[in-house]
């Protein structure tokens, strides 16, 4: 049967804007997208509350899992610099079924992630307004739900226009923003010392090497907890890969990117953390980190003893680091629909290319809306729902991370022994890194099922557990229904997309063949 000839040698890809991004760049846009003083705020409380005075080991082991996935990245990467990341290389490794559900993954995380982070966005915002207008206690602006959420879809929508209007514009805001919130820090880490060494802190505790011992843990369900806590802190870098067709050098710039971005947040973590146990110690009285009532945002409960009349600086940071990772959060899923509609996993529509600013523009419109709308319709339910979504979070990154290590051990397995560092970057660490993602997964589905665990309880199971494992089973759903089109049928039969195709869209992809080898011809 004859077939229409396909251009392999297209140079602009799938039409983005290439050789845009430096290393520097991309590594903003990873630090921007782990939103580093918000994760800090939501998660050091609740660390210490599980594992006291072994938090900082806590941190620097969940940093491990990351460290080796973001090699199976590089190594990915390097081979295929696609901006479908996960979907593409788990296609090209397992299939089409794998490679959609690894995309999912990378879409689901995105979408429950921007509606915590446009809350979290609205309340900073009106509770600085608060601070500035000395609003009453029982009618703060920051507790009015309605003005909270219409806010937090105001940071959507002008976070999706940022998106929508290039790499470049939101690479130069983010510049900014990132600068202010490592300033944030230094400001947070330079006070807490200087109280500490002073002796004006709440509670100075001298700094101890135990703390980084990691056989002290006595608990070893704190310490699961703590680490799966930490893992969230983490997550974040891979948006340097998402971008990584509009570096300078794809093949080398996204991956040094992520590897780079893990170390910062590796020391900027455990700085903060060291600094804040010296000042505020682990007591479950007043500030002390060990404190429930703190655990939520510790900034908020120290600001004003810390920074006095300038407390207003760290809620300023956390504001900022919220509607920062909002617009990079939209950067990925926005380009993994583009790469899945590009290979025919989605509709044509999702791989439209604004002509002028290159970016994915009907991918990056549809993952506003929907983010605003899911925003919406879980605060119109219940904000219970809403945070348990947002608990569930975890169940996501750990599977489309382990799918991405997994992939690189099978994508690159007749490679593996040709010398030893193909067998150690290619193989060992991401295999490690996959197999704790793939036990961090399942512990956390345990831990999830309990009716204690969360805010809800849902078909007489744990609500976070029915909705992390239900926004995974509904991903099933959508690949079966569009598995169902006949426009789906090159992707699933794996002509579209598959170990030999290049990494570039075809000019008229409507008809494929497949070579013997199961190549494009």
């Amino acid at each position: 049967m004859a077939t229409s000839p396909i251009d392999l040698q297209r140079p602009d890809g799938k039409g983005l804007a290439a050789r845009t991004l430096g290393l520097w760049g991309s590594t903003v846009i990873g630090l921007a997208s782990t939103a580093p003083v918000y994760s800090l705020v939501a998660t050091l409380g609740w660390v210490v509350l599980a594992v006291g005075a072994q938090a900082p080991i806590a941190f620097v082991i969940a940093f491990i899992p990351m460290l080796f996935i973001a090699f199976a990245y590089r190594e990915l990467n390097n081979d295929v610099p696609d901006c479908g990341t996960t979907f593409t290389w788990g296609t090209k490794a397992f299939g089409p079924w794998v490679g959609w559900m690894g995309g999912w993954g990378v879409a689901v995380a995105g979408m429950v992630v921007l509606a915590n982070l446009a809350q979290i966005g609205g309340i900073y915002l009106w509770a600085l307004v608060d601070g500035v207008v000395g609003s009453p206690e029982d009618a703060l602006l920051s507790d009015n739900v309605p003005l909270v959420t219409a806010t937090g879809v105001v940071f959507i929508l002008a976070m999706t226009w940022v998106s929508w209007r290039g790499v470049e514009i939101g690479e130069r805001i983010q510049n900014i923003l990132l600068g202010i919130q490592y300033l944030a820090l230094v400001i947070f880490v330079i006070a807490a010392l200087w109280q500490f060494f002073a002796g004006t802190a709440p509670n100075p505790t001298p700094f101890d090497w135990s703390w980084f011992n990691p056989v002290a843990f006595t608990d070893w369900h704190g310490f699961t907890e703590a680490v799966l806590l930490a893992l969230f802190i983490y997550w974040g870098w891979d948006t340097c890969l998402a971008l990584n067709e509009e570096t300078k050098d794809p093949k080398r710039i996204p991956g040094r990117a992520a590897l780079l971005t893990c170390v910062i947040l590796l020391v900027t973590y455990v700085s903060v953390t060291v600094a804040a146990m010296m000042y505020a110690g682990l007591g479950e009285d007043g500030t002390g980190l060990g404190n429930e009532a703190n655990a939520d945002d510790f900034f908020l409960a120290i600001k004003d003893g810390l920074l006095g009349p300038f407390g207003w600086v760290l809620v300023v940071a956390v504001l900022i680091s919220a509607v920062s990772s909002t617009q990079t959060t939209i950067l990925p899923t926005a380009r993994g629909t583009l790469a899945m509609a590009a290979y025919r996993a989605l509709p044509r529509r999702f791989m439209t290319v604004h002509p002028q600013y290159k970016t994915p523009s009907f991918s990056t419109i549809v993952m506003g809306i929907v983010a605003s709308v899911y925003y919406v319709g879980m605060t119109l339910i219940s904000d219970n729902i809403l945070q348990d979504s947002i608990l569930s979070l975890g169940l996501a990154i750990a599977f489309y991370y382990a799918i991405t290590g997994f992939a690189c051990v099978w994508y690159f397995r007749k490679d593996l022994f040709t010398s030893g560092r193909n067998l150690l970057y290619r193989g060992i660490l991401p295999l490690l890194g996959a197999l704790m993602l793939t036990y961090a997964f399942i512990q956390s589905a345990i831990d999830m099922y309990d009716v204690d665990y969360g805010y809800t309880v849902l078909l007489g199971i744990g609500g976070t557990f029915v909705l992390g494992i239900g926004s995974l089973a509904l991903g099933v759903v959508l690949m079966v229904l569009w598995f169902l089109f006949p426009g789906s049928k090159p992707f699933f039969r794996g002509e579209s997309l598959n170990r030999e195709t290049p990494v570039l869209v075809p000019e008229d992809p409507a008809e494929f063949s497949r070579s013997i080898d199961g190549g494009l011809v």
